[in-house]
């Protein structure tokens, strides 16, 4: 398998090297019940990539575990996300197979490890399960890297369930999570499991890349798609 990094890739590690707040982009879905994509900001957590294979990489995200884009996904995996660097002037728009990883005694936990066991041999996913990759430690790690505002967010009632009780209820919503301690009070410790058990990532293994390049004159504009064997192949398109 290639081991040569794909340029859109090289491209996207540059740019958030030197625009590190540029980490928001867009994620459309496919609600399974009607043709209508469905889209949404995300925040870009990480990139994975297996050690044997530093030219695939997974886009990392997260959600709650009870948000509509998670049966959408687990019904059709095919997710496009729209992302615009403003600092370097370049757009990628991410074609790939997106998967939900829950905590491990969740229902769909094991519709991911089976997506994993399946997932194509030249794909990201696949190389990661290959090296025995730890999915709860990461999934924890990410949690705990969270700002305690964001934590106290997966406490709250379900996302975009009615609002019973207005604003006043959600005065009573937790405001700020941090690890419980050994004596911390009970409270804290079921907002924190409650918090934990809500949170899940959402990986995206890309298959094909468009990037365009307004920075430069003249314009540029590239195609990246993946093949079977892993490798990354490419072409110029007309801007």
């Amino acid at each position: 398998m290639a081991s040569i990094v794909p340029r859109w890739k090289t491209a996207i590690t540059s740019a958030l090297a030197e625009h590190e707040k540029s980490v928001v982009f867009q994620l459309a879905t496919i609600d399974p019940t009607t043709p209508v994509p469905l889209v949404r900001s995300h925040i870009f957590r990480a990139s994975l990539s297996p050690t044997s294979s530093p030219s695939l990489s997974l886009i990392v995200t997260t959600t709650d575990i009870r948000t509509p884009k998670v049966s959408q996904i687990v019904s059709n995996p095919h997710v496009q996300l729209a992302w615009w660097i403003d600092g370097t002037q370049e757009q990628f728009r991410i074609t790939g197979l997106a998967s939900v990883i829950p905590f491990p005694t969740h229902a769909l936990y094991r519709h991911f490890i089976d997506n994993a066991k399946n997932a194509l041999s030249g794909s990201a996913l696949a190389g990661l399960n290959r090296e025995g990759f730890d999915w709860e430690a990461q999934r924890q790690k990410m949690f705990k890297g969270m700002s305690g505002h964001m934590k106290a967010s997966w406490c709250r009632p379900v996302p975009g369930s009615p609002l019973v009780g207005g604003e006043e209820e959600a005065k009573r919503w937790p405001v700020k999570l941090e690890e419980p301690r050994e004596d911390s009070d009970e409270e804290t410790k079921k907002n924190w499991e409650t918090a934990l058990g809500n949170f899940a990532l959402v990986i995206v293994d890309p298959t094909d890349v468009d990037m365009v390049e307004l920075g430069v004159v003249p314009n540029r504009r590239s195609r990246f798609w993946r093949t079977a064997s892993g490798e990354w192949e490419s072409e110029a398109l007309v801007p």
